[in-house]
């Protein structure tokens, strides 16, 4: 099936300034509260979300094999269920819906207020109910710039690293959407010198920029899934914030990886971009020659996608202050290859799971996706515009991660992810 909804010439009768991440190219998917507490999926174009429920009420999805209340739903899970050929025919069949001279739904004054809501008067909401969430280590980069800084420079990547997508499962109870304070957390860390470690809250809290797919239903236990096939599996993308607290995780990590250092917040964006519209941004992936992955993971053409990544903290009632850029085109190991390893097992991958890419750094210092690689571990503090410095996060400070895609054609973003560190909720005994 044609993708009609990625043509780079269609324009909407809704207006979509020229930086807007949400041209009618890109239409993601969403769940959102309106003013009369009514929650709904949706969609948006430009400044303004669009109810799918109301659409299909009001009969614009007739011909698509849709049950009544797909789009009556606090989460996007049963509609992903329902597969790519679906998606596809939903997101074509709302570009048309809004294409600049399509007047079936523009000239209907009534219908347009039950549809069209401006973005500012809705409450995003966390897009699926995350089953299990799964976060990778594929950055090359990011990975050599640990394992230099707390091993042998030498030896920076252990020896499995670039034979498999190294990964690890998550909790995803603490999965917040954009918006969404979270508390910096207690845990154990061992003081430089010391040798009995003490409890107490977090003095390295520490963003991680990433992205994360989210999955529909793609095998059953005992089943894999074909690296080729992977991407089919794939319903979109997000931005995510995967917290860390970096003390904790110092103390804790040997010898079974991360646990409270990881679980207590990871912040993810609202909007769901889903891969059809990021299908113009394909990209090659970094050489996998030496050494070659094992046949179940080589892959041929392009599999990584160009998306630019930025990060901000803006301090309590200061400005924004960017610190990093990146792209995701840097990872090593790809979503389709991470997918295809997850699964390898046996592993079941259900609708709505949500599998992180990792922190995602480039090869320059202005690249790096944390301040444990920003700050060098502390070593090289970062100056904020007011003339404080951050060596890791501090109370009230907020983090913010955008990324968008642009060719000469179009620009297709993810809004962004946007969230703000408070201080440790006292422990009582």
């Amino acid at each position: 099936m044609i993708i009609t909804a990625n043509n780079p010439s269609l324009k909407s009768w809704i207006t979509v300034s020229e930086n807007n991440d949400f041209p009618i190219q890109n239409i993601p998917f969403g769940v959102f509260l309106t003013k009369e507490n009514v929650i709904t999926i949706g969609s948006r174009i430009g400044d303004y979300a669009i109810d799918l429920s109301a659409l299909q009420q009001l009969g614009y999805f007739k011909g698509i094999d849709l049950h009544e209340d797909i789009f009556l739903q606090d989460t996007l899970n049963e509609f992903i269920t329902l597969g790519k050929p679906v998606w596809r025919m939903v997101r074509n069949r709302i570009a048309d819906i809004f294409e600049e001279n399509n007047s079936e739904l523009r000239d209907n004054e009534d219908h347009r207020k039950n549809v069209l809501f401006p973005v500012d008067e809705v409450e995003m909401q966390l897009p699926v109910f995350i089953g299990d969430y799964t976060d990778f280590y594929s950055s090359k980069e990011h990975a050599t710039n640990v394992g230099t800084m707390f091993r042998d420079p030498a030896n920076a990547l252990f020896p499995n690293w670039l034979h498999l997508p190294v990964g690890y499962h998550g909790r995803s109870s603490t999965i917040v959407p954009s918006g969404v304070a979270v508390h910096r957390p207690l845990g154990q860390t061992l003081p430089k010198g010391e040798t009995q470690p003490v409890f107490g809250p977090s003095q390295r809290v520490d963003f991680e920029l990433e992205t994360a797919f989210i999955t529909t239903d793609a095998n059953k236990m005992g089943e894999r899934i074909a690296v080729e096939n992977a991407e089919d599996h794939i319903f979109g993308m997000v931005l995510l914030n995967d917290w860390s607290a970096r003390d904790v995780q110092t103390w804790e990590y040997v010898p079974l990886g991360p646990f409270l250092a990881k679980n207590f917040a990871s912040s993810i964006s609202c909007w769901i971009v889903t891969m059809d519209a990021l299908e113009p941004f394909r990209c090659e992936s970094p050489n996998q020659e030496d050494p070659k992955p094992l046949p179940y993971l080589q892959q041929n053409g392009k599999h990584a996608f160009d998306i630019n990544l930025q990060v901000a903290i803006t301090p309590d009632n200061g400005t924004e202050n960017i610190i990093c850029n990146s792209n995701l085109k840097y990872m090593y190991w790809t979503m389709s290859q991470q997918l295809a390893h997850h699964a390898v097992n046996g592993c079941q991958i259900n609708a709505g799971d949500l599998l992180g890419s990792g922190t995602i750094s480039g090869p320059t210092k202005d690249s790096f996706g944390s301040m444990l690689e920003l700050t060098w571990a502390g070593q090289n503090p970062l100056e904020m515009n007011d003339g404080t410095k951050r060596t890791f996060i501090q109370d009230n400070d907020t983090v913010i991660m955008r990324g968008y895609c642009k060719n000469d054609q179009v620009r297709i973003g993810f809004g962004e992810v946007s969230s703000k560190l408070l201080p440790a909720i006292p422990f009582e005994k």
